[in-house]
């Protein structure tokens, strides 16, 4: 039975040529042409979870071995996308519904902490394997295809402080600072005064220890703090950033946050916001949420732009990186392999597939699935001192 219903599905699916081998040795071929990837399924209770929950059931197959692919796992992605444009009744969904980074839901403090730490207190010493430098964990920016991933995690950071258009004597935060290198550039280059939250002890604690042996303490700060708590506090700031945060907090919460963001910025004030998008508000990714990014959601660019004009907020500017976060990917993952003995020395096999699952089809997905990711700057109320034109960002 359970054969028979996959066979069917796979054969409805169009473009892309694959094969499938299944539990009891047979091996067919779906669609024209030379097969471009195989889907090796192991047994008989793999093909009942993905009837069950097709996404989920992919990448705990995936993970735990009783589904492998031979060749790339960027063509599975293709393989997604293409089945998804069937209907969808065919297996109750798609089989393999698509590799978004995030999933959404109301979230209170203590939740997203933990949420946070599940993904970033792993460890520093298993992301300084195969960061760049700076440890940013975010889309870099590639101005040559021959940048290195350390290049365009610095030509990044000084993309979006040449957006703010920093001034001395100003104070800056940076919602969700990870590592810190963006606070600590922004003291060094522009002779401000900059503060970091973080929710992550790891990043709290390795973004201060760099901030010290810097010199850079007293003008220079990261926090362990949430940033609903942040207002209660009374500052407010000349310029915000926000650099692959928003996607923490939840498709209930994104008012909040533009909220504020409106009681932190001072009148005139800049704030860039950098996130993953989708082209459409989606459903949940249950394999996503349960394994990598418990608790997030990726918001459409239509939903956030809604939400500015409410606050009085004025858009200046919004640019997509989506293929640089592409190039991104692959610059990890590339690293990641080749530290793979060491990771699945630490974590063990199923660890080290998750991962690979997550870091290749996320690539794939900002090439062929519709994810994207931009950055948003606009003011509070109108500002008028502004450069007219790009001409700082692209000399």
């Amino acid at each position: 039975m359970y054969k028979s219903v996959l066979d069917g599905f796979f054969k409805s699916i169009p473009g892309t040529s694959f094969s499938v081998n299944y539990w009891d040795g047979d091996t067919r071929t779906y669609g024209n042409g030379q097969s471009l990837v195989k889907i090796c399924l192991r047994d008989r209770q793999v093909a009942q979870q993905l009837l069950k929950e097709p996404t989920l059931g992919f990448g705990e197959g995936y993970m735990m071995g009783s589904i492998q692919v031979l060749g790339s796992l960027e063509e599975v992605v293709k393989l997604a996308h293409n089945a998804n444009l069937i209907e969808r009744r065919t297996l109750k969904k798609a089989l393999v519904k698509g590799l978004r980074l995030m999933a959404g839901g109301k979230q209170s403090k203590d939740q997203q902490k933990n949420d946070v730490q599940y993904h970033y207190d792993l460890g520093n010493d298993f992301f300084n394997l195969w960061l760049d430098e700076t440890m940013s964990y975010s889309c870099a920016y590639f101005k040559t295809p021959e940048d290195t991933l350390h290049q365009a995690q610095l030509q990044k950071i000084d993309h979006i402080l040449s957006k703010l258009q920093l001034q001395p004597g100003e104070n800056l935060l940076d919602i969700g600072c990870g590592w810190g290198w963006l606070v600590i550039k922004a003291v060094q280059e522009y002779g401000v005064e900059a503060l970091g939250i973080t929710l992550s002890e790891e990043q709290y604690r390795e973004a201060n220890r760099r901030i010290t042996i810097l010199g850079l303490t007293g003008r220079a700060r990261v926090d362990l703090l949430d940033y609903r708590d942040l207002p209660a506090k009374g500052q407010t700031f000349d310029k915000i950033a926000s650099i692959g945060m928003l996607e923490h907090v939840g498709q209930s919460n994104l008012p909040l946050f533009i909220k504020t963001v409106e009681h932190l910025l001072k009148p005139g004030g800049l704030m860039l916001l950098h996130t993953i998008t989708s082209a459409k508000e989606a459903s949940v990714n249950p394999w996503t949420r349960k394994y990598i990014f418990p608790g997030g959601y990726i918001p459409s660019l239509r939903e956030l732009v809604a939400l500015l004009p409410e606050h009085d907020f004025n858009i200046i500017d919004i640019e997509s990186l989506r293929l640089h976060y592409a190039k991104t990917l692959d610059c990890w993952s590339d690293a990641f392999e080749a530290r793979i003995k060491e990771i699945e020395e630490k974590f063990g096999q199923n660890f080290v597939r998750m991962w690979r699952l997550y870091l290749q089809g996320s690539a794939a997905s900002f090439r062929h699935r519709g994810l994207d990711v931009y950055q948003i700057l606009f003011s509070k109320g109108l500002n008028n001192n502004l450069k007219l034109t790009r001409k700082h960002l692209y000399p």
